[in-house]
């Protein structure tokens, strides 16, 4: 049923639950796993030197989010990862539509900067605009 399953995961506790969720899906159909994860643009305003330490830092905390997503996930036959710069919503539909995805599965609730005001306003995002189906967990 699915063959291309993309997992949208910011460490979040219902992203674990999601990587679970998803890994078993990629499992028992046989599909092909992209895990995603994105990170807030870098402000241009900084400059020099503080640019590059701001991308270091914010590149080197979204490699520990995908080291911390693939643990969950464990062992796929087929597992494909990005990691990209930009608002989460538009980056995970966009690697959809790319990638031919037949499935997103992601967490109700994030960590964004706003979590406490906005609950669920990426998921939310995501399931208006999607042209897949989309499994929220929580």
């Amino acid at each position: 049923m699915f063959k291309n399953i993309l997992l949208a995961f910011d460490g979040s506790a219902h992203a674990q639950k999601a990587a679970h969720l998803a890994a078993d899906l990629a499992r028992q159909y046989g599909a092909t796993l992209c895990v995603v994860h994105t990170y807030d643009p870098v402000p241009d305003y900084l400059g020099e030197p503080f640019l590059q330490e701001v991308i270091s830092k914010r590149t080197e905390a979204a490699d520990k989010v995908m080291a911390q997503a693939l643990a969950l996930v464990g062992k796929l036959p087929r597992l494909e990862t990005e990691i990209l710069e930009g608002p989460p919503a538009e980056a995970i539909l966009r690697v959809a539509e790319v990638r031919g995805v037949d499935l997103i599965v992601m967490g109700t609730r994030g960590l964004g900067q706003l979590s406490g005001l906005l609950l669920g306003s990426q998921s939310q995002k995501v399931l208006t605009h999607a042209r897949c189906p989309v499994l929220l967990v929580r």
